[in-house]
């Protein structure tokens, strides 16, 4: 028995803690369409207060019929019944036009709830910190988050709207029954309260497993992706693992639906249970009732009458239940949309951040940094020091994983260090604001977004604040050696790139590459970072762009990592990464000259290249 209080008890304070998300959905509503929401709640509340109306009619009715049976022919007795019966099919008609004026309003309501949370998720996805990208639980909000913000804050509305309405026709039906027997709506709540606790035991059963499932089900969604994505289609095929990922994702469905399947089956295993007792109830009640109008007690209208109202209470009371079942259960779910939207950031504004200035005029200096990513136990950068004059061209290279990309994290100020400090014209850059601080920066990213848009939408998304014109357009494609590319296009600027839409067109790595690149060059900023910039560009479009590069880098501070030494050769100072550290400095020269591991890298790149020249002449020779 204890056992059974402690877990009567559980199951009502998990609903009692649900409440909150009730007045957070409504604020949602309210927030996305006052008005309609205001609208909305009026309908339900006339809709809940017609069937009453149908039931005392209903008894009026045949009262009115079995008096003019009585005495036929009677005229004074016929008015009465076509009038009843005329009042009666105008508010069945009435039931009809507010069903359907309700229905139009809630699909607005849905529509403009459903863009208002697709907003909110938008807007915390664009300003939350990188290092929620590098933790798997943040994915798995966010998973939750956009597979049930479409409709959960509507089905909890929608919920408490219907249960506003199941209880105004409760609480008429109950007051009708009332002088039949003060116990009959206490027999009423009695007959529904098992299901009511199903219900609630079941809606959280299956969140509970709905959220410890959820890996399992982003499972199945890469490998949906994987099996069905033009990016990887090519591999597939060849190494024909296609079949591979198929199993994959039929393992992972088969192991979801069988333990789906296994709690429906209790769930209804328990309403068949319920509704028994609840059926016994109604046969007593009734028999009881019956026995009454055997004895004459009643008329045959008060039969109908009750039969309508004890029937329809019941309905309603189940219905009542159910919806507060749905109720907690979308407030379940509607509870991990909040959760995502409360995430704070730990890269902070300060209320009165200090303006960057316009242009480097001294340097920008990594003082000392350690620094690991979220959730990593290995380490980025370890002590790291590095001093980035005013207007010079510096070169950073190492092996992978030397943390040669973390600086452009850290500048961009994605992530703060652990230790240590950054700061620019002895700007701390803790105390920028982080958008004047990266509008400082213009950045070619390793691996650079390819934009099914147009060439010149893909352009001029390097800065959308300012309109370069056509001018400025063909000068930032001039500049990242893109311009024959563009010219070669069937639309030339106005030609669709990718093949996500109707008409696109695509391009090569390289070629994406080179519109990356044009994008990176329009923003007119202080500062420019390109990351592998000529890593898929053949040599002699690397010599044609470095050439250009100069010009376009003048008076500008500019910093590239890069692989390539032919690339490296050309900065004002080199730098050599390895394990999250500087070990080398110097220019090209003096750094062939400490034969230390640039001097040796650099041996190896150019045998490398002597290597490929002369297979190239073998298979010429061999040709002729």
């Amino acid at each position: 028995m204890t056992d059974n209080k402690d877990i009567l008890r559980n199951k009502l304070g998990s609903f009692v803690r649900q409440v909150p998300m009730m007045s957070k959905a409504i604020t949602l509503a309210w927030d996305a369409g006052a008005k309609w929401t205001l609208a909305w709640v009026v309908l339900l509340a006339l809709q809940g207060m017609l069937p009453v109306f149908v039931v005392y009619l209903s008894k009026c009715i045949v009262d009115s019929l079995v008096t003019l049976l009585n005495n036929p022919g009677a005229m004074e007795h016929v008015r009465p019944v076509i009038f009843l019966a005329v009042l009666f099919g105008g508010v069945l008609l009435f039931t009809e036009v507010l069903q359907s004026a309700e229905g139009w309003i809630r699909t607005l309501l849905s529509e403009f709830i459903e863009d208002h949370v697709r907003g909110l998720i938008h807007e915390k996805s664009m300003s939350v910190d990188m290092a929620y990208y590098d933790c798997s639980d943040y994915y798995d909000h966010l998973y939750r988050a956009q597979n049930e913000s479409d409709h959960r804050p509507l089905a909890l509305l929608e919920g408490m709207g219907n249960l506003l309405q199941s209880c105004i026709t409760f609480i008429a039906m109950a007051g009708v029954l009332i002088p039949y027997g003060l116990w009959l709506p206490a027999a009423l709540i009695i007959s529904t309260i098992p299901a009511f606790f199903i219900v609630l035991h079941h809606k959280l059963r299956f969140h509970q497993w709905w959220v410890a499932t959820t890996p399992k089900e982003r499972a199945t969604w890469y490998y949906d992706w994987l099996i069905t994505s033009r990016d990887t289609a090519a591999e597939l095929r060849v190494f024909n693992i296609g079949k591979h990922f198929r199993g994959a994702y039929i393992k992972l469905r088969k192991y979801l639906r069988k333990e789906y399947l296994a709690l429906i089956k209790d769930q209804k295993i328990a309403e068949i249970a319920a509704g028994g007792l609840a059926f016994l109830i109604t046969c007593g009640v009734m028999l009881w009732m019956l026995l009454k109008a055997v004895k004459g007690l009643v008329t045959l209208g008060d039969l109908v009458l009750f039969y309508q109202a004890f029937n329809n209470g019941q309905r309603m009371m189940r219905t009542l239940l159910e919806n507060i079942g749905e109720i907690y259960s979308n407030s379940l779910f509607l509870d991990d949309l909040f959760k995502f939207l409360s995430l704070e950031n730990l890269i902070t504004i300060p209320e009165k951040p200090v303006a960057p200035p316009e242009s480097v005029k001294k340097g920008i200096y990594f003082e000392n940094i350690h620094f690991s990513y979220p959730l990593s136990q290995r380490t980025a950068l370890n002590g790291f020091n590095l001093t980035i004059d005013a207007g010079s061209t510096l070169a950073i290279v190492g092996a992978n994983g030397a943390g040669k990309s973390t600086l452009i994290k850290l500048l961009c100020r994605f992530y703060d260090p652990d230790k240590g400090r950054i700061h620019m014209d002895g700007i701390d850059l803790k105390d920028m604001d982080t958008d004047e601080l990266r509008n400082m920066i213009t950045i070619l990213f390793q691996e650079p977004v390819r934009y099914h848009a147009t060439v010149t939408e893909n352009i001029n998304l390097g800065d959308i604040t300012v309109d370069h014109g056509q001018t400025g357009l063909e000068q930032a494609a001039i500049d990242a050696g893109a311009a024959s590319i563009i010219r070669s296009l069937p639309e030339g600027y106005d030609t669709l790139l990718g093949k996500w839409f109707e008409g696109g067109t695509d391009l090569s790595v390289g070629e994406w590459q080179r519109i990356a690149l044009a994008r990176a060059f329009i923003r007119q900023s202080a500062i420019i970072i390109l990351d592998e910039p000529t890593s898929d560009m053949d040599s002699w479009a690397e010599a044609d762009w470095l050439h250009r590069f100069h010009t376009l880098a003048r008076d500008r501070t500019a910093i590239i990592i890069t692989h390539r030494f032919t690339t490296a050769m050309h900065a004002d100072v080199i730098h050599v990464m390895d394990k999250g550290r500087i070990v080398e400095s110097g220019t090209h020269e003096e750094l062939l000259e400490q034969e230390g591991r640039y001097a040796e890298s650099w041996r190896q790149q150019m045998e490398s290249i002597k290597d490929s020249r002369r297979n190239v002449q073998k298979v010429s020779i061999h040709d002729t």
